[in-house]
């Protein structure tokens, strides 16, 4: 009896748990493609991420998500895990129980927008599958479709030349009853402050015309009404291209003659050539420099926005910036070459972060008040060295205007964007506060930090001077993903090497102190950008590196130690700033 009833009761347990066992099973982390960006590669009706990264989902309930985009022509593919509970891009994924990735289309004032989610398969995200004809690029394909595109579009075709044929030929009466003697109408446009020293791959020998004198107290006392303002004027500016000197993803930017048409002489300026599907690139950087409170010594200077027919006489438009032209180039070539004194890297690093507090400021130097510019960019090859006493920040493409009138949803579809080895954490890790646009400022901040450290690392007042490296050169590639330094960053708490050796020199010690404070894990333990100019204010302006110290020691190191001091007290135990960071 007793035998039986043990065999019942190890049956009946043996059943239970074989009735959990799938339970179990079910456990699993997903495997999503991870790509911000990536161009699709579309067949039929079936359109593949083109994505070469991948992650594990951080949480079980996580899915993987793909959000399709067509905006002016150009097709992107955005990859990643998400919460299905949460929203992404503002909107809640609502069917995400497949294995398959079926693309849902989403309402939008601009171009196209699919999105999907699916689960319980490996990299499922990949493979997206539109509803037949549902693909904006398919339906132009269709053969079925496209005669009556033809058709459709003939008649405003037609409306649209006869209208220029009409214009055009009143134009050219309009000229032809001009006065013959009237002189040349005159371009007007504000000088600029000439680099010092030689402009780059050219020179004197080279230039027909002279340059022109520059009335530097009068360009410094000219109130913020006069500088940079757009071109409202028919004509446009008489510029002569001369030689590419950089070339990024959205422009290249050209060394150029301002000539002044009526003497011949020129002055040398910069232009920012965008191509046509560039577009709202170029009008991003545009909106920020039409504030004309924007304009600082530290910021660079900004003449005037063109659009213009194509150099090679393609019908496609091109877009300009023109601004002063330095020719010592960008501060990231600059380090790769020279070796700063403690004078010159005080007063270059001070420059840094004025410019910085300038556009975080919510007032203009003359009091007047400003709408705060996020930079979002911020790193040594968008800083321009005008001499060895100063720099001024450039190329505000990524940049964004702080204005009070903007929403969290404003602030959301602005995206998380810049360089991947100069995103703060926050910015790594897709959890910056919306709700506070002092959140911008502070991942400027730490992108600032990452810029100090460079300077410092080519000073020789450390000792010895390595050759230039750009910060966690030994930790990753040229040029990592962001998988790479969520890894380092998030995960490790990385930071670039501050070696002991830094440390013996007074003025350097108080300046890494001040980095490993602005490049804090946690975005509220941050300095501000004033606060960073204030302490290059209390350095003095003495240029001796050895006698710099030697009154104030005390004092420099005990503001250092009570400024840590007032850091958050929730992240004290976990800051990068107590010693010196090590390398992971």
């Amino acid at each position: 009896m007793a035998s039986s009833l043990f065999w019942a009761v190890t049956s009946v347990l043996l059943a239970a748990f074989c009735a959990q066992a799938p339970a179990f099973t079910n456990i699993q982390t997903n495997v999503c493609k991870w790509c911000d960006y990536s161009s699709p590669i579309c067949e039929g009706n079936v359109c593949y991420s083109n994505c070469s990264l991948n992650s594990f989902c951080l949480l079980s309930e996580e899915i993987c998500v793909a959000i399709w985009k067509q905006n002016n022509g150009s097709v992107s593919v955005r990859t990643l895990c998400h919460h299905p509970q949460d929203a992404v891009d503002n909107i809640m994924i609502s069917n995400y129980s497949s294995t398959e990735c079926v693309m849902v289309p989403q309402p939008t004032e601009e171009g196209a927008l699919f999105i999907c989610g699916c689960v319980n398969a490996h990299e499922c995200n990949d493979k997206l599958i539109f509803e037949k004809g549902s693909n904006g690029l398919l339906k132009l394909q269709s053969k079925d479709v496209l005669p009556v595109v033809v058709i459709s579009l003939l008649p405003p075709f037609l409306v649209a030349v006869i209208a220029t044929m009409a214009f055009y030929l009143y134009r050219t009466r309009q000229s032809e009853k001009q006065p013959k003697h009237r002189g040349p109408k005159r371009t007007q446009y504000q000088s600029l402050d000439m680099p010092e020293g030689h402009a780059r791959g050219g020179s004197p020998n080279d230039y027909r015309g002279k340059p022109v004198a520059v009335n530097r107290e009068a360009l410094a006392d000219s109130s913020t009404t006069c500088g940079n303002s757009l071109n409202h004027n028919m004509e446009q500016l008489p510029i002569q291209l001369e030689e590419v000197v950089g070339k990024g993803r959205f422009a290249e930017v050209w060394r150029a003659r301002l000539i002044h048409s009526s003497t011949g002489q020129y002055e040398t300026v910069a232009v920012k050539i965008f191509p046509a599907v560039e577009y709202n690139s170029w009008q991003s950087e545009r909106t920020v420099f039409s504030d004309a409170s924007l304009r600082h010594e530290n910021v660079v200077q900004f003449v005037s926005a063109e659009e213009r027919m194509g150099r090679t006489g393609s019908p496609q438009r091109e877009y300009w910036l023109i601004m002063a032209y330095h020719g010592m180039g960008n501060l990231q070539d600059f380090l790769a070459h020279h070796v700063l004194s403690w004078a010159e890297l005080h007063a270059m690093a001070g420059s840094v972060a004025r410019g910085l507090a300038h556009l975080h400021s919510d007032f203009s130097p003359s009091g007047a008040p400003k709408v705060p510019v996020a930079h979002r960019d911020l790193k040594s090859s968008n800083i321009v060295v005008k001499n060895l006493r100063e720099c001024a920040l450039c190329d505000f493409g990524l940049a964004l205007r702080l204005d009070l009138s903007l929403t969290v949803d404003d602030f959301a579809n602005s995206g998380q964007v810049g360089t991947a080895r100069y995103m703060a954490p926050e910015v790594l890790e897709s959890r910056v506060n919306l709700e506070d646009p002092e959140a911008f400022k502070q991942m400027d901040v730490y992108s600032l930090a990452l810029v100090l450290w460079e300077m410092v690392s080519r000073c020789d007042a450390i000792g010895e001077v390595k050759s230039y490296e750009p910060p966690f050169r030994s930790k990753v590639c040229d040029q990592p993903c962001v998988e790479s330094m969520r890894d380092l960053v998030l995960r490790d708490r990385g930071r670039p090497d501050i070696p002991t050796s830094w440390t013996a020199h007074q003025g350097v010690k108080v300046l890494c102190c001040t980095i490993t404070e602005c490049w804090d894990h946690d975005p509220e333990a941050r300095l501000t950008a004033q606060c960073v100019v204030e302490r290059f204010n209390a350095f003095g302006e003495e240029e001796d590196s050895q006698d710099l110290f030697n009154n104030n020691q005390q004092q420099l190191t005990t503001m250092c130690v009570e400024t840590q001091a007032h850091a958050s007290p929730s992240t004290s135990s976990n800051k990068d700033t107590a010693t010196p960071v090590e390398e992971v």
